[in-house]
This record gives structure tokens, sequence and C-alpha cells, in this order.
């Protein structure tokens, strides 16, 4: 590694990776701490197990109407403005939660949540695609995506806390849980306004021989993919790999949010009190920050995706059906850290398959079609979850149902065909004397 790219590398990081951490971090807070609120919201408005994991997913039906053209918006106005206006819109959503009074009320808020935060996750993707190349972008993906796990380690014992705050100036704590959660987002809108940089060429952060190496190697993977692959905005949206990929993601997103829209229940039916299920719940958080750090940085290390991918997605179905098959609460909760493992070390190494392929707009484009028809899955994980456990009376046979669809996202990636030659071409190009 030339001393040029080293030092660029390393300055971009410290910039832009911890900062967009934060915002994820909270973005990821305010989407699923409803899972906590949950707790005593469900019975104060009498809502049901299927009527919650239906208001719980729907926040995905109008997420994934305007993802796309939330995304090009964002590559046309630029981070700096439209991820600032993202934050703050769903900060103001977030915390109309607390204002819900019944089933009604709590479908319609969801709804409007998820319009104001598409876009987000998908626009910070091809953000960073338009700043690290592309033999960094898994361990960076993960750095960044390691705010999902970072988020229930911390917000979920936090919200714990917050829910005892019940009868605090006339309002319940699962009040106070979206209130208090929704102003880092009002507060970060501003932040993000002032402190993000668009593009290379506008960092006056970098030196101009660093500004010139970071454009010179970015423009040389993006001209590989054009001579590969040369794909438009319109054919990025119907291109069948994009929609293979699709395919991938809901199996991861449905694992993701099945488990962590329920699993606070699931931990509070082990007898404890609202603070000590938070802390519990956290356990398999921790468990799968360290599996997305770690095994990202792996696959960079061995420029390798595919079984970086699948093996995950085994890992993953393994540990969410196993902990179908004991009673014991530990065992139940080893299981379920065993397959959070899986769930989120396949994340950032699933987000390196697109951006090996799509370049310019037709990333954000490809990208936003990706998240978009993936996180239908943030529908269907948490409101089959919320059936069968009507039907049932029990969380098995919704564990077993996202468990299949892991396996499916394990299926299709083997049958995928992944070139991380793009990847690693540009490597070998030299700054200019």
């Amino acid at each position: 590694m030339d001393a040029i790219e080293k030092r660029t590398i390393a300055k971009v990081a410290r910039r832009l990776v911890p900062f967009l951490m934060l915002c994820y971090f909270v973005a990821y807070l305010d989407r699923v701490n409803v899972g906590f609120a949950a707790l005593t919201m469900n019975k104060a408005l009498g809502i049901s197990a299927t009527a919650y994991g239906f208001g719980a997913g729907i926040f995905f039906f109008s997420y994934f109407i305007f993802e796309v053209p939330s995304n090009l918006a964002l590559e046309r106005f630029g981070a700096r403005v439209w991820i600032a206006r993202i934050m703050l819109s769903w900060g103001i959503l977030s915390g109309a939660m607390a204002l819900v009074t019944g089933e009604t009320s709590f479908y319609l808020v969801r709804v409007l949540l998820g319009a104001a935060e598409a876009g987000f996750f998908p626009g910070i993707i091809f953000y960073l695609t338009l700043w690290f190349p592309g033999t960094y972008r898994a361990r960076i993906i993960g750095w960044f995506m390691a705010a999902i796990p970072l988020s229930s380690v911390l917000g979920f014992p936090v919200s714990g806390i917050i829910l005892n705050l019940d009868g605090g100036w006339g309002l319940a704590g699962w009040q106070w849980l979206f209130i208090i959660e929704a102003a880092p987002a009002i507060i970060l809108s501003a932040v993000v306004f002032f402190y993000l940089t668009d593009r290379p060429a506008d960092a006056k952060w970098l030196e101009p021989d660093e500004r010139a190496w970071l454009a010179r190697r970015l423009s040389a993977e993006a001209q590989q993919k054009e001579d590969v692959h040369g794909i438009s905005v319109r054919q990025a949206l119907t291109n069948p790999k994009v929609l293979a990929l699709s395919l991938v993601y809901f199996g991861a997103v449905a694992a993701n949010y099945g488990i962590a829209f329920w699993l606070p229940q699931i931990v509070k039916g082990f007898g404890l009190t609202n603070v000590q299920t938070g802390f519990v719940s956290a356990i398999p958080y921790i468990v799968g920050t360290v599996g997305m750090v770690l095994w990202s940085r792996r696959s960079d290390e061995k420029l390798e995706r595919k079984l970086h991918a699948a093996v995950p997605f085994l890992i993953a179905a393994v540990g969410i059906a196993g902990s179908t098959l004991v009673d014991s609460p530990v065992l139940k909760m080893a299981a379920l850290s065993f397959g959070a493992f899986g769930v989120f070390a396949v994340l950032p190494v699933f987000w390196t398959f697109p951006t090996a392929f799509l370049s310019g707009a037709a990333a954000a484009a490809g990208i936003a079609v990706i998240n978009s028809v993936g996180n239908l899955a943030g529908f269907f994980g948490p409101f089959i979850m919320g059936w069968l456990k009507d039907v049932t009376g029990n969380f098995a046979s919704g564990l077993w149902a996202i468990a299949a669809c892991a396996l499916m996202g394990m299926v299709i990636v083997l049958l995928l065909r992944h070139d991380t030659a793009l990847e690693a071409a540009p490597r070998s190009a030299r700054p200019a004397e």
C-alpha cells in the first residue's frame, strides 16, 4: 500500500465513519424502539400481537415507495442537504409516536415515519462509494453498520430505564421513550448540514495530493465498472442481478427485524423486569457487533464475498431455528446470540455485491431498489411473527419462518456470479508523477 493511499483512507475514515455511525445509531434506534415501547404500550392501547406486528412492519411500505426517489434526490442535491432533511423529518415523526391513541393512529404515524426515513440507509451506502474504493468497502460498511447492533446494545438498557419514567408530567413511560429518543435525530440534522462534505473534490480537510489520488482511484474504479457492465439508471431498476440481490436482502432483513421487534417480548417472557429485559436483550447484539466488524474485515483481507455471505446466512438460520428447540432461557439466548452473529456478519459483506458492478446514478438507483424491496421483509418479519404468535400462542413458528428466509438468502448468494476482480483491478492504478 502506498503511503498516500494509507494516509488518505485513514483520514477519510476518521472524518466520516464515526459520525455516520452516530447518525445511523440514532436512525435505527428510532426505527426499532417501538419493540421496547410495546412492553407497556400494547396493553395500554389495547393493541393485539397481530396489530402490533402489522403496525411495526407497515413502516416499510411507505419506506419502499419513497426509497428510490429519495436516493436519486440525494445523488442530485448532495448528501449534506438531503440527509439533513431526512433526519429532521424522521426525528419529528418519531417523537410523534408518543401521541398515538390506538391502532389507527399507530398505523398512520408508522407509515409517515417510513416515508420520512426513506433513502437514509441506501443514501449512506451510496455516499460511501463516493469516498472509499471497493477493496475497503466491506470493512467500512461493517463499521458503519455496527451502529445497528450497538444501537440495541446501548439502546435496550436505556429504553428499559426510560419506561420506568411512567407518570412523569402525566405521560406514560412508553411516551417518554419516543420523545427522548427522537431528540438526537433533530439535533443531528443541523450538524449533518454543516459537517458532511458531498464529494472528495470539495474536501478542504484533505491535502491537494490526497484529493487527487482519491479522485483518480475512484474514477478508475468507476470506469472499470462502466467498461464491463455499462448499466444505466433505467437498466439498474430492472436488472436481474439487482432483483436477485433484493431477494437476498429480503432474507437478511426478515431475520434482522423479525428478531429486533420481538426480542424484548421474548426476553420479558423469562419473567424479568423492564430494566433486566433491556440488559438481557442486548446480549445477542453484542455478539452481532463483533461478528459484523471481524467478518467484514476478513472478507476484505481475503477479497472473497460469496462464502463470506453464505456462511453467515447459514449461521443465522441455525441459531434462530435452534432457539425454538430449547426451553432454558440461557440456552435460548445462546442460540439467538449465535443467530445474531450470522444476521449482522452478512450485512456489510452483502453490500459489496451491488457496489461491485454499479456506479454513479445507476448505483444510487440500484442500491435503493435493493434496499426498498429487501426492506419489505421489515413488514413480513414482524407481521408473520405477530400473526403466528396469536395463532399458536408462542414464537416458535414465527422464528422458523424467518430462519427459512435466511436460508433463501444463502441459496441465492451461492447461485449468483460475483466478480471480485472488479473491486481489485483499480488498486494497480498508480498516481501520476
